[in-house]
């Protein structure tokens, strides 16, 4: 936790937004499934989409480039390599012209025979798979599809989230259908897909705007970083990248999703202890000046009870530490 204020906003949270790919999700996708447009062999497109997202460090590109490997299809060179954001990459291989990414972006480069994939993309996406279009020469080729398993601990979280009365958003790139598949499994309660990175400090602002500065942010990306640093409290998942963790108000070290509930525990907890010491300490003295005033109370009595004022609450501040490591994620005593 990098400061006092970020520990002391972070208990009047109302609302929690998450990111999908390495905070609810491991952000270690693996390539489930390959569908080729009629006339299109596997071996092609697999080479042309490996070769391409063999240019890129994305979570999804290397999914795609080590499932092509799997299949014994080794990625060839790439020419003219350009990233287009959350949307897709494009470059050229041997003669071709290679596309890749969400539907959207395809369309608005004018790629054709995107319909005949919508079935398949549909029934893909259902699954909560992240599907891309590989297209070539302006002809969309087929669909590949990566999955990301849930992090073992996203449910618990997520429970002990909603025990603490937050509202829980899920603000990520990924498409509608996946977005929804993921949330239903964890029990999310909104959902906003299809964010680009910088609409995500939008989507950050729009809810601040909804429910007052009262907004937390968990996040792991570069993608991240801006909207971390808006949201009130932006908090980093540990194994993510370090300008994401350089935005960031606290940081999960282990990169346990539950370290969001056990940091706001610690939150309430903490300023709970302020005020019980400022009142106990405030007791002595509204207890004692009236006393010292009529001068019945010895000097050396006085001494004592500042002394044992400072003491308890200095031993009310270490019962902080028995009191949070006895708490569970859902803020039950164990």
């Amino acid at each position: 936790i990098r400061s006092g204020e970020a520990i002391q906003t972070f208990k009047d949270v109302k609302v929690m937004v998450l990111d999908k790919t390495g905070t609810i999700t491991r952000g270690e996708p693996t390539l489930t499934e390959v569908v080729t447009a009629e006339g299109v062999e596997e071996t092609r497109l697999l080479t042309l989409a490996g070769s391409v997202e063999n240019a890129s460090e994305h979570p999804i590109a290397r999914a795609i480039v080590e499932g092509a490997r799997t299949r014994g299809v080794e990625p060839g060179e790439v020419d003219e390599f350009r990233s287009t954001g959350a949307r897709g990459v494009a470059g050229r291989v041997g003669a071709e012209s290679v596309l890749i990414g969400n539907r959207r972006l395809l369309e608005e480069e004018g790629v054709v025979g995107l319909e005949a994939l919508d079935d398949a993309m549909g029934e893909l996406e259902g699954k909560g798979r992240t599907v891309v279009i590989v297209a070539a020469d302006g002809q969309a080729l087929g669909l590949v599809a990566v999955a990301d398993t849930l992090k073992q601990e996203s449910k618990e979280a997520i429970r002990g989230m909603h025990a603490l009365g937050l509202h829980v958003v899920m603000v990520t790139g990924d498409n509608e259908r996946a977005a929804r598949a993921v949330a239903e499994e964890v029990g999310i309660d909104e959902v906003q897909a299809g964010v680009l990175p910088e609409g995500k400090v939008d989507a950050i602002r729009a809810l601040q705007a909804k429910h007052g500065n009262h907004v937390a942010m968990v996040g792991d990306g570069i993608n991240d970083a801006a909207a971390l640093k808006q949201a009130n409290v932006g908090i980093a998942i540990g194994a993510g990248a370090d300008v994401a963790i350089e935005a960031a108000d606290v940081t999960l070290v282990r990169g346990e999703l539950t370290g969001v509930v056990e940091a706001m525990h610690l939150s309430r907890a903490t300023f709970g202890k302020i005020v019980q010491n400022l009142i106990w300490a405030s007791g002595y003295n509204v207890a004692a000046i009236p006393i010292a005033a009529t001068g019945l109370l010895h000097p050396m009595i006085g001494v004592i009870a500042m002394t044992a004022s400072s003491l308890s609450v200095i031993g009310n501040s270490l019962l902080l530490k028995r009191r949070f490591t006895r708490t569970n994620p859902q803020g039950e005593s164990t």
